[in-house]
């Protein structure tokens, strides 16, 4: 079986997430008292006790989830004693989640993803002041059609572009807010079920995150980089990358660049997959998968009893 490891992004955060991981496994809780040291922040007692409204700023969330997701890989490779080119051929992230996938496979450490993802979540929200930007899904809608709406909305030097390519029927646009409310009503022409905004605090992927690329290029150039154990798969390329230098200059299109998941795992079949796993917090990516290709298996392992059912598989 060739199994490929998929880790999430921004949304699957949840109030709690790790929390039982913490309990279950000395090894986990090693792995989060990491990151808060990295950070000089308890992000781990956010993250298991909230309030919600601070777990979800994007500075938090986004080292947060890498956190849950690198916790449970250090428990299945400890005490699973998964292997990396054995077990697992291909890795993939959505978003913040490549960062995860790349230091789950050991191209950044654990402290400098934390730091990375800190930083971008920091550099994202100040890209755009608060209230010009925004993001809305077109759910029904396909990448066509999106993309059409995007094209009409984008009027007077304001911005509205695809920003996911998530699954079929469900795409995300982004972009400046006028533009998108102005999509919202174009999407009612389209026959598209329903534009609906996003509880999101800046206009992700869209060429209005330029200053948060900028502030990635910088911050990248500074940490090391290894090659990763097995290819992860790009989301601006939708290819397997290696390279340590192509990988950080993929990083950095990556603040403005589409996120193109159902490209990658729609093409994962083709790479020898037959089976993809979801690590870390909630099932989004598990759902899109099955929506993606309803015969390719997925599942996702989050807690101690999905890791223990989990490793019976290997």
């Amino acid at each position: 079986m060739s199994r490929a490891f998929t880790f999430p992004g921004q949304g699957s955060q949840a109030v709690g997430m790790g929390q039982a991981l913490a309990q279950a496994f000395p090894v986990a809780r090693e792995l989060f008292e990491e990151v808060d040291e990295a950070l000089k922040q308890p992000l781990s007692r956010l993250m298991w006790h909230g309030p919600e409204a601070d777990l979800t700023l994007t500075e938090n969330a986004q080292p947060a989830l890498m956190s849950v997701s690198l916790a449970v890989m250090r428990v299945l490779e400890r005490e699973g004693r998964l292997e990396w080119g054995r077990h697992v051929t291909l890795a993939a992230g959505h978003s913040l989640g490549e960062y995860s996938a790349l230091a789950a496979a050991g191209t950044f450490s654990v402290a400098d993803a934390a730091r990375l993802l800190k930083a971008r979540g920091l550099a994202m929200q100040r890209a755009v002041p608060v209230g010009q930007g925004a993001m809305a899904a077109l759910l029904g809608a396909e990448l066509d059609q999106a993309e059409e709406v995007s094209r009409e909305a984008s009027q007077g030097g304001e911005v509205c572009v695809v920003a996911n390519d998530n699954a079929p029927g469900q795409v995300v646009i982004s972009g400046h807010k006028a533009a998108l409310e102005r999509a919202a009503e174009i999407a009612k022409t389209k026959g598209i079920k329903r534009a609906m905004m996003l509880p999101v605090s800046a206009p992700f992927h869209s060429p209005l995150m330029a200053p948060a690329a900028r502030e990635m290029e910088e911050a990248l150039e500074k940490v090391t980089m290894r090659p990763p154990r097995v290819p992860v798969i790009s989301n601006v390329s939708i290819s397997p990358e290696s390279d340590p230098q192509r990988i950080r200059r993929l990083l950095v299109e990556q603040v403005t660049g589409r996120v193109r998941w159902r490209e990658t795992i729609a093409g994962l079949r083709d790479r020898g997959i037959t089976s993809v796993v979801e690590v870390g917090a909630g099932k989004v990516l598990t759902t899109m998968a099955k929506r993606i290709d309803k015969d390719l298996p997925a599942l996702s392992v989050e807690t101690p009893q999905d890791i223990e059912a989990f490793l019976k598989t290997l």
